[in-house]
């Protein structure tokens, strides 16, 4: 029988595969490529046994199979395209030519979203614990980090790119996770008492959430913006700001823009998790004579907790995304790779920017669905 979301996927997967162009050879990192369909970009009979088996794994998610079965052959088939796109190079750039770059093409990047698309539908049906998802990640993750470690990959450009940056990225990665778990944590040690404060005084709670819904709407490069000028007087004329790091550009007014971002979230999800708690929870914690501090830490906050780390989850997620934007004012960053190859042109070094980024994204709201899930199910089992 057909399935209704592998149908469309396969028939996706099929036209990338067949139709699109699966790797772009260049003659160095500028100049425009050559497309190159998948049986083109491989050696032959490698290309040609590469693509029906994948095309056999595009069927088999064609098809209303057992989940499990359906898991099993998206990866094969995310597995089968990592190969694929390694060979690329190998048979693409000529040895003589050490400027030579090859590239991933659509057709890799459709065919890619496709079996992501087919992996994400099965794991969606199989219900997986939180314990099978996070050892999925770490498997994918270990998988991932093996090939890059063989230097299977070190033909690519956006490889070579890193080869040559390699100091820089590990520099900027750390500055990208600074900004983005630093932002969050601080949104979080600021947002969660004043939300209980809101919770408590009502008159609080409204002017509250408004302000923070105006600073949500301000696009993130004019709140960098608008930051500079207060941010470089404070480092001016506040003794021992500038040598905190306080300044105009730099990290300080992308780490104050990101907590600026974060706090609606955190401090909407937090006031919505206090007002799911069961009135019964709270009446049987009055009951026993619980105080009310001792109510809101052994009751109220632990079944809000799902809800509260549903927003930390959204929180550092954005936040993510938002610390690629801080490189404009020289807050650094994945960004950096990202404007830099904009700048030149170069495809490839956006790539080395966007990737590990998309990547961290990705990870980050893997772990905290599985916390906010244990949260969850803590919570059914403490329900009166």
């Amino acid at each position: 029988m057909p399935d209704k979301v592998g149908v469309p996927a396969a028939l996706l997967l099929a036209f990338a595969l067949l139709a699109l162009p699966f790797a772009i050879a260049k003659a160095n990192r500028i100049v425009p490529g050559v497309p190159h369909g998948f049986l083109g970009a491989l050696p032959p009979g490698t290309g040609t046994a590469l693509l029906v088996a994948l095309i056999a794994l595009a069927g088999l998610g064609a098809l209303r199979l057992p989940p499990a079965w359906r898991l099993a052959g998206a990866l094969a088939g995310l597995a089968g395209l990592l190969l694929a796109v390694g060979l690329a190079p190998r048979h693409l750039a000529a040895p003589s030519n050490p400027y030579a770059r090859v590239s991933p093409g659509s057709g890799f990047w459709t065919s890619l979203a496709a079996f992501a698309l087919l992996a994400t539908d099965a794991l969606t049906r199989l219900s997986p614990t939180p314990a099978l998802r996070l050892g999925l990640l770490l498997t994918v993750c270990a998988a991932i980090a093996a090939l890059l470690g063989t230097g299977y990959f070190d033909g690519l450009s956006v490889m070579r790119e890193y080869a040559v940056r390699r100091e820089t990225f590990a520099q900027e990665a750390l500055r990208h996770l600074a900004l983005a778990f630093g932002s969050m944590g601080i949104a979080v040690a600021l947002g969660v008492p004043f939300a209980l404060v809101a919770w408590r005084v009502q008159a609080v709670r409204a002017p509250a959430l408004a302000v923070l819904n105006v600073v949500q709407t301000v696009p993130s490069i004019a709140l960098f913006g608008l930051l500079i000028a207060p941010l470089g007087w404070i480092a001016l004329h506040v003794p021992g700001a500038a040598a905190i790091g306080v300044r105009g550009i730099g990290a300080a007014p992308a780490l104050v823009a990101l907590v600026l971002y974060s706090l609606l979230p955190v401090v909407a999800n937090t006031l919505a998790g206090l007002a799911a708690v069961p009135d019964a929870a709270r009446d049987a914690a009055t009951g026993i004579g619980m105080t009310r501090r001792q109510r809101l830490v052994g009751v109220e906050l632990p079944l809000a907790l799902p809800v509260i780390l549903a927003g930390i989850r959204i929180v550092l997620v954005q936040n993510i995304g938002l610390a690629t934007v801080a490189a404009l004012i020289g807050g650094g960053g994945f960004g950096v790779f990202v404007f830099q190859g904009l700048g030149q042109n170069a495809t490839d070094l956006v790539l080395l920017g966007a990737l590990p980024t998309v990547a961290l994204a990705f990870a980050s709201a893997i772990v905290l669905d599985a916390a906010t899930d244990v949260a969850t199910i803590a919570r059914k089992g403490n329900a009166p």
